[in-house]
């Protein structure tokens, strides 16, 4: 089917895999049922197709697993199982995020406690990021409610040596040199509950996005606050203006560059602001917010939407609550369709564009 989008979404009972587009959809799973699933990734590059997830046992752990035939079948051999090296004296709490590298070989994947693990021959073996292992602060870095979690990893495909990642708590760190080195770039960030409300780092940011064609150009979700960068993710601005609040988890920049965030009330409540579901869109970098709420319930609608359950393929827009709904948007958001309403919890969605 030309233009099929497949939607991988991650629940706390197991992954769930959707294919179609507009109106019509069709479901598959739960695969790895019973299991959490925080992260799932296809590697469409030069044409493979492979799908990646990480399903997490309380009793087990999280173990990294592939399918070469788009989710009939997985496997997870021995040799590429993600595990903390003895020396670290740390079990794997979870796996946060799966992603590509910048080159036609490498993957990433963030973990919990705060690791980030890299992969040169597309998944077979992985290894123990050590620059940022050693990082001098690491010993200062706090767990935020969801753990000591690296939850986001940006990187750039024109320039492989280029990682950004993010970390709560611990804030924006990256590495022009393909991981040897790591500096932080919390400028401007801020972190309300530290005597020092803007310090260098330990700033509990829960999610940053680039924008497709401005590379230099970023936006933040932080542990309140939202904020905006123009150059490379190094320096921060707030863009609140207009918006309900400034707690919330997920982001994502559509194609068309708009920023979509789902602001939720302060972090002692955790649900939409005055039980309304909407998603907040800006055209023009952050200076105005629009409230996007055509198809979307704006009455007893207490949701909440995690940092990996909002995202984009294109100008189609996808988003999923902890209460099992699941939102398309197929016009940058102007209007929204529930295509799932009972789901388990949602923790991320992933979309891609055949």
């Amino acid at each position: 089917m030309p233009n099929e989008t497949i939607l991988l979404v991650g629940t706390a009972k197991g992954l769930f895999i959707l294919r179609g587009g507009g109106g019509k959809w069709s479901i598959e799973g739960p695969h790895f049922p019973g299991l959490a699933v925080y992260s799932a990734f296809l590697d469409q590059l030069n044409g493979r197709n492979e799908m990646w997830a990480a399903p997490a046992s309380w009793h087990f752990g999280a173990e990294l697993c592939k399918s070469t035939d788009m989710g009939k079948t997985w496997d997870q051999p021995e040799k590429r199982r993600i595990k903390m090296p003895a020396t670290t004296k740390k079990p794997l709490e979870n796996i946060w995020q799966i992603t590509a590298g910048g080159d036609s070989d490498s993957l990433y994947v963030g973990v919990a406690p705060a690791a980030l693990f890299e992969s040169h021959d597309r998944g077979e073996t992985w290894s123990l990021n050590k620059g940022l292992w050693k990082h001098p602060h690491r010993k200062q870095w706090q767990p935020g409610f969801g753990g000591l979690c690296l939850h986001t990893i940006v990187t750039d495909p024109k320039n492989p040596k280029d990682i950004k990642i993010a970390i709560s708590t611990g804030g924006v760190y990256q590495s022009a040199d393909g991981g040897e080195t790591w500096k932080v770039t919390n400028t401007g960030v801020s972190a309300y509950f530290m005597p020092n409300k803007y310090p260098e780092f330990g700033q509990c940011v829960h999610k940053i996005a680039r924008h497709p064609s401005k590379k230099k150009l970023f936006f933040l979700q932080n542990h309140h606050g939202v904020y905006r960068s123009r150059d490379g993710a190094i320096t921060w601005e707030e863009i609140e203006s207009g918006l309900p609040s400034n707690f919330g988890f997920g982001l994502t920049v559509s194609e068309a560059g708009s920023a979509f965030i789902v602001p939720l009330q302060k972090d002692a409540e955790r649900f939409t602001c005055e039980g309304k579901l909407r998603v907040y869109r800006t055209r023009d970098e952050g200076k105005s917010w629009q409230p996007l709420t055509k198809g979307l319930p704006q009455k007893n609608a207490y949701e909440v939407v995690l940092r990996d359950a909002v995202t984009s393929t294109g100008n189609n827009i996808f988003f999923g609550t902890k209460n099992g709904k699941l939102f398309a948007s197929h016009n940058d958001g102007d209007s929204w369709k529930m295509i799932e309403g009972s789901l388990p919890e949602i923790c991320c969605v992933k979309a891609y564009t055949l």
